[in-house]
């Protein structure tokens, strides 16, 4: 799986935070907004790479172009934990380390999520 650099992870918070596509103009506002303002040219090229690395589509139909995500920000993080998971040499390690470090209300969500899996 492709991993975000700090910029690109800023930019697809913003995208994963709407509520619908965005043009690269929303995307800038709301960057500003958190403190993170940003060239236009700039905000095109990370855009451009998140899309060849298929975190965002573009409907190219319509001008300014429209951003969305490709998959939600969970699927994100769990694909990267199943990547952290599927390279570490010893999986009843990290998972008992994993499990043994999360909140009682964390664990309690984990308990009835793999009780429904069952």
């Amino acid at each position: 799986m492709a991993t975000l650099g700090e910029l690109e992870r800023a930019v697809m918070d913003a995208v994963w935070d709407a509520a619908g596509p965005l043009s690269a103009y929303d995307v800038q506002a709301s960057l500003e907004a958190a403190g993170r303002p940003l060239a236009a040219t700039t905000l095109l090229t990370v855009l451009s790479r998140l899309e060849k690395k298929g975190f965002v589509a573009s409907d190219r139909s319509v001008r300014p172009y429209r951003y969305t995500a490709v998959a939600a920000r969970a699927d994100h993080v769990a694909e990267l934990m199943h990547e952290v998971l599927g390279e570490s040499r010893d999986r009843s390690a990290v998972l008992a380390r994993f499990v043994g470090s999360v909140s009682e209300e964390d664990a309690a969500i984990m308990r009835r999520l793999l009780e429904g899996a069952g």
